[in-house]
This record gives structure tokens, C-alpha cells and sequence, in this order.
């Protein structure tokens, strides 16, 4: 008997979601055949089976949840004894039935107890529950009663994602702030209407890890931000010109956030100190310049990275990027794809949004907020004329970028970006 297990996908995940099988029971598994799809917290995957086998039962459904390291499937020979032989539960139902004979079915539960291995860790009297090590030691420091907390893990057991569930419950009446919201509720709007016209949508594990890194980045690393108007007016043309000659090419069509990620990786390159990371008592200087490029999907927000974009040609930044951009959008991203950038750019020109400040992605120490592009009168040499201005906004983390770094880096960008031919150059 072979047991898959549910994987830990991503460096920050505790739970995932059986998105669908792949394979039914019955069917033939070959190694490295994908047999489910995973959710986790950042992207749907592919599951790949380790073993050869049949898979002879599933023990859990499309849709639910389970921790990592849950049994989710078994595979045997085909004979169907495995999954006759991890069929105890059921007997651990029957035990009530049998009311008259005391004295026996004290001898045959005590016995089917622990074959059965499962009622004791569910709150029978008299008995410890099953937990883990981590979730012992993390009970204990925070002086918690396992027998009060209900286990989720394999067989009931308590691992460490109850407990952080039962730490979660506890601040709960502790912040004097969570009051407030039930006195103003009931003081703007009588809850049984709000009650009707409000839908509550769970959050997608992408929006949850999206709800979570960012709100720590912004809670720990004091923000800063720099703002640079930048006149994109020779950019704008000369992208006209690069796309014309790429299309005759067949070459890939280049937008000016791919010119700009280009100038990024670029100018970080030139400014190293801000490819940096803050690592508590050092800094964690950045060799090669992975750059971040934020997508927003209908379920949260990630970051596809492009890797030493600094030593790309702008077309296969585009390239690279459009595709990655699209996986992204259907989930197909991968875990390694999404991890390791030192650097991001947030762009939301494409929406009309002229100026804004992104919140920085961890651990990077810096990001770059893109605006629209709008005409402008200015004054040049004595005269005034239309020139088209794009803002960007540099948020950076003072723990580990000075605002004079930033204001460097942020002048050389602007610099390649109005003198356009430097990016490529």
C-alpha cells in the first residue's frame, strides 16, 4: 500500500485544497503521471504520483481541505486489499450498537480502539489526544490544553495548524479595536438588513497569503516614497519605432511596461544598493536582478518574476512576461516562477490611474508603482509645448534603502526613460 500525501507546494503553505482528480479509482498511475490538482496558497498545481500503482481509494473529495502531509489517496496492486485494509472506520461506529453485554464490549473496545486509531484522539475521557511534536511544543510554550483543541490532522490528530487556529482565536477579545465595529453597526444600520444585503465571499487561498504578506510588509517596513513625473515623450515614439521594425521581424510586440522593466533592471544594476533585502541584523545584497511583475487576478494578486531581466533583450522581457502573465491568469503558474524576485513593478496606467503607492513585496526592499501616461503643457526654452508625462512612484523600505539611494536610483531611471535608446543600448 502506497499513500499520497498532501504536498507542501510553496514555502508558506499549511493547507491545500484538492482542486480535481486527475485519475479515478481503478485507474493505472504511472510514475510521474499527474494525478490531482492541487490549490495551494498561491497558484493551482499539478500533482505527480511518486509510485506505480492503482489507485484503489480516494480519501479525500474534490474541494476540501486538509494540511499538508494528510493522506489524500492510496495505491496498491489492484486487488482491492488495500482498501479493504483502510476501511476500519466504519467499525469504530458500530461500537454503540452493541448495548446489552457490558462486560464484552468493554473486552472488544478495548480491543477495536486502537485498530480502529481514531476515537481516542476526539475527546474520550480519560485519554491524551494524538499531536504532533511541533504542535506539543507550541501548545505548551503558549500554555494551551490540547484536549480542548480539536484535531485536524490524520486521524484527528492535532498538528500545528490547530494550534496556530487556536493562538488566532485568542487575540480576538484582547484588541480593544474589534469592539468598535459591532458598536457602529449597530448604530449606522440595523443588522438584519445588513445581514440580507451583504454576500460573504471566502477568500481564495491566493487573496488570503495576498492579504497577509502584505500586510505584514506594510505593519514592518517602514515605507517610504519617491515620486518622479517623467517626460515619456521620446519613449512613447521610439516604441512605435522598435515595434515597427519587430513586426517586420515577426518579433514580439513591446509595451512600454516591458521598456520599463527593462530600465528597472537596468538602473538596479547601476544602483545595487537597491536590490537589496532586509534580513534582521543584515542586508542581503542582491547578485543577480530577478524582477517582479504584478498581476492582478479576480482572486488576488501575483507576482510572475523575470529572471536576470538585467541581461535580456527587451523583446524577450515582452515575451516572457506576456506568457507568464497568461499562466498566471489560469492558475498555471509555477511555484519557482513566482518566488526569488529582488525588485517589482506594479503597473496601473492601463486602467487610467496616473499616481499611486504600491505596498512593498516581501521580502524586496523596494517597488515601483507605474502610472497612466497624460499630456502635458510644459515650459521649454522659452516656449511652451505638449509633452507627454508619465509619474512613478518608488515605495522603498528604510530599513534597507535610504531615501537618497532611492532618489538616485529613481534619477537614473528617469534618465533611461527619457533618453529611451540607453535601454536597449
Amino acid at each position: 500500500m502506497t499513500e499520497i500525501h498532501m504536498p507542501r507546494l510553496s514555502d508558506t503553505m499549511e493547507e491545500g485544497v484538492l482542486a480535481g482528480w486527475r485519475k479515478q479509482v481503478g485507474d493505472q498511475v504511472q510514475r510521474g503521471e499527474i494525478v490531482a490538482e492541487i490549490e495551494t496558497d498561491k497558484a493551482l498545481m499539478e500533482l505527480e504520483a511518486y509510485d506505480d500503482g492503482v489507485l484503489e481509494k480516494v480519501l479525500v473529495g474534490e474541494g476540501e481541505t486538509v494540511p499538508i502531509g494528510t493522506p489524500i489517496a492510496l495505491l496498491g496492486d489492484g486487488s482491492g486489499a488495500t482498501a479493504e485494509a483502510t476501511a476500519p472506520a466504519p467499525a469504530a461506529a458500530e461500537k454503540p450498537e452493541p448495548e446489552p453485554a457490558p462486560a464484552v464490549d468493554a473486552a472488544t473496545d478495548s480491543a477495536a480502539t486502537p485498530a480502529v486509531n481514531g476515537p481516542e484522539e476526539n475527546g474520550s475521557v480519560g485519554t491524551k489526544p494524538k499531536a504532533s511534536p511541533l504542535a506539543k511544543a507550541i501548545a505548551r510554550e503558549h500554555g494551551l490544553e490540547l484536549a480542548a483543541i480539536a484535531g485536524t490532522g490524520p486521524g484527528g490528530r492535532i498538528i500545528r495548524a490547530d494550534i496556530d487556529a487556536e493562538l488566532a482565536k485568542e487575540p480576538q477579545p484582547e484588541p480593544q479595536s474589534r469592539p468598535q465595529p459591532a458598536v457602529e453597526a449597530s448604530a449606522s444600520a440595523p443588522s438584519p438588513v445588513a445581514d440580507e444585503d451583504v454576500e460573504e465571499i471566502p477568500l481564495s487561498k491566493i487573496r488570503k497569503v495576498t492579504a497577509k504578506r502584505l500586510t505584514e510588509s506594510k505593519q514592518q517596513a517602514p515605507h517610504f516614497y519617491l515620486t518622479s513625473a517623467i517626460d515619456v515623450t521620446e519613449l512613447i515614439e521610439f516604441r512605435g519605432n522598435l515595434n515597427e521594425r519587430l513586426q517586420a521581424a515577426d518579433g514580439p510586440k513591446v509595451s512600454v511596461n516591458d521598456l520599463v522593466v527593462k530600465a528597472c533592471a537596468t538602473a538596479l544594476r547601476a544602483n545595487p544598493s537597491v536590490n537589496v533585502s532586509f534580513a534582521g541584523d543584515k542586508l542581503l545584497q542582491h547578485k543577480r536582478i530577478h524582477l517582479g511583475v504584478a498581476v492582478a487576478l479576480d482572486d488576488g494578486l501575483v507576482v510572475p518574476v523575470i529572471p536576470d531581466a538585467d541581461r535580456k533583450s527587451v523583446s524577450e522581457i515582452a515575451t516572457e512576461g506576456r506568457e507568464k502573465a497568461g499562466r498566471a491568469r489560469e492558475g498555471k503558474l509555477k511555484l519557482d516562477e513566482m518566488n526569488g524576485s529582488t525588485f517589482s513593478v506594479s503597473n496601473l496606467g492601463m486602467f487610467g490611474i496616473e499616481e499611486f503607492s504600491a505596498v512593498i513585496n516581501p521580502p524586496e526592499a523596494a517597488i515601483l508603482a507605474v502610472g497612466a501616461t497624460r499630456e502635458e503643457i510644459q515650459h521649454r526654452d522659452g516656449e511652451f509645448v505638449v509633452r507627454k508625462i508619465m509619474r512613478v512612484t518608488l515605495s522603498a523600505d528604510h530599513r534597507a534603502v535610504d531615501g537618497a539611494v532611492g532618489a538616485v536610483f529613481l534619477q537614473q531611471l528617469t534618465g533611461l526613460l527619457e533618453d529611451p535608446i540607453r535601454i536597449i543600448a
